[in-house]
């Protein structure tokens, strides 16, 4: 056990547990960490509906949006806010419900295999530097304690359904912070 995790969680993200989560298939590890971004209503951010999201306490009835999504019953193991907060929500030991009908490198169920990263934002917008920041330093811990082999997008394991994290997210600039070798990003 690092002393930067305990059974999957990381230390330096506020947890909230989301009961939206199950058990990897036996014997499989996380070697890929999926990116997505997410707000709630589309393009509001800063408060706590993503949280509610995830934890099955979302108002239907608090906006009209969310009656598209009503029942949804989905998580991430991350969420990183505007200004760089992280929080986790599943044990990266454990399968969160954040890809979907999703295949990766001829593997299925994306899901059995990833970390699911969420960040506040919408695709075709730009993300914050704080959220670079905490991006980085959670990859970076998360490559240090699961077998990580790549890094994708939503928008590469589910094309044509997805296209967060979308146009403006800065990929270059994750290589470049993490020092990955380019062969391990979708781009």
């Amino acid at each position: 056990m690092s002393a930067l995790w305990q059974a999957g969680w990381y230390r330096f993200a506020r947890r909230l547990d989301s009961p939206n989560f199950g058990p990897r298939p036996p014997g499989m590890q996380a070697d890929l960490i999926v990116i997505h971004s997410i707000s709630l209503p589309p393009g509001v951010y800063g408060g706590d509906e993503v949280m509610r999201l995830f934890t099955n306490t979302l108002d239907w009835d608090a906006h009209p949006y969310f009656k598209a999504i009503e029942g949804m019953q989905v998580s991430a193991h991350f969420f990183i806010r505007r200004g760089g907060e992280l929080w986790q929500f599943v044990s990266c030991d454990d399968r969160a419900w954040h890809a979907g009908a999703s295949r990766w490198r001829g593997r299925e169920n994306c899901n059995d295999y990833s970390i699911g990263i969420e960040l506040e934002g919408l695709e075709g917008e730009a993300f914050e530097r704080e959220q670079y920041e905490a991006l980085a330093s959670v990859c970076a811990a998360i490559g240090q304690q699961y077998p990580i082999a790549h890094v994708a997008g939503h928008e590469h394991v589910a094309p044509g359904r997805k296209q967060d994290p979308g146009a403006k997210f800065d990929w270059a600039r994750l290589r470049a912070s993490l020092g990955w070798a380019d062969d391990r990003f979708a781009c």
